[in-house]
C-alpha cells in the first residue's frame, strides 16, 4: 500500500501583504531596514528612495499601503511630503514618519500634517513592524515615551514666515540675505527675527533658531 503524502509547512507569504515605501536619504539604513521588514511574513517593501522627491507619483505607481518616511532628506522633507500625499491623494497612504531625531515638535507636526505613525529609529525591529501594522490598520502608533514627553511641551508658538526666517537664520546668513532668499524686505525680516526671538526666550537671532531647531519646530 503506498503511504498517503504527508503535508509539510509552506514558506509562501499570506496573500494579502501590507505594501511598504521606504524613503530615507541613508543608503545603509534604507537598505538594512528594508531586509529586516521583509524577514515579516505580512510586510514587502515594494520601493525604495533617497529623497522626498517624487513622492506621490510612486505612491501610485506602486500602489503602497504604508509609506515609511525619514524627516530630514533632500528634495523634501519627510512632513512636507507628509501634507503633499495627504493633500494630493483621495486615498492616501497611511504614513509612519521614521527619524533618528526624536524631537516633540517634529512628532507634533507630523501628526498635524497626517501621518498616523512617529517612531524613531534605534525602536526594536518588532516593535516597528506593529506600528506598520497598526497605521495600515487605521491606528495611531507614537513612540511612548515622545508622545509622554509631548504632553508637556507647546506647539510651535511661531508662525510660518517666523520658522522660515530662523530656518535660514541657522545657516548663519546675513539679514540682506536672507531677505533676498525668502523675497522680503530686510525691514520685514528684522520684525520677523525680533519677534521669534521673543517667542523663544533668547538674546539673539542664533540661540532663537538653535532653540527652534532643538525643539523640532524648524
Amino acid at each position: 500500500m503506498t503511504p498517503a503524502p504527508t503535508s509539510e509547512p509552506t514558506s509562501e507569504r499570506p496573500s494579502e501583504l501590507i505594501r511598504l515605501l521606504l524613503a530615507d536619504d541613508q543608503h545603509l539604513v534604507r537598505a538594512g531596514l528594508a531586509a529586516l521588514l521583509n524577514l515579516e511574513d505580512d510586510l514587502d517593501v515594494i520601493h525604495q528612495q533617497s529623497s522626498g522627491a517624487g513622492l506621490v507619483a510612486a505612491v501610485q505607481e506602486h500602489r503602497i499601503d504604508v509609506a515609511v518616511l525619514d524627516i530630514e532628506m533632500p528634495g523634501m522633507d519627510g512632513i512636507t511630503a507628509t501634507e503633499t500625499l495627504t493633500a494630493t491623494l483621495e486615498q492616501p497612504p497611511a504614513v509612519l514618519i521614521l527619524t533618528t531625531f526624536g524631537r516633540t515638535g517634529y512628532l507634533q507636526r507630523a501628526m498635524a500634517a497626517g501621518a498616523r505613525g512617529f517612531m524613531v529609529k534605534d525602536a526594536p525591529a518588532e516593535q516597528l513592524a506593529a506600528a506598520i501594522r497598526t497605521v495600515h490598520a487605521g491606528g495611531r502608533a507614537v513612540d511612548p515615551g515622545l508622545a509622554a514627553e509631548a504632553l508637556s511641551i507647546p506647539a510651535s508658538p511661531l508662525t510660518e514666515r517666523e520658522a522660515d526666517v530662523l530656518r535660514a537664520a541657522l545657516t548663519g546668513a546675513s539679514v540682506k540675505a536672507i531677505a533676498a532668499q525668502l523675497f522680503l524686505s530686510p525691514g520685514t525680516v528684522r520684525n520677523h527675527l525680533s519677534a521669534a526671538i521673543g517667542k523663544t526666550g533668547t538674546t539673539n537671532r542664533a540661540e532663537a533658531a538653535r532653540q527652534a531647531q532643538s525643539h523640532g519646530w524648524l
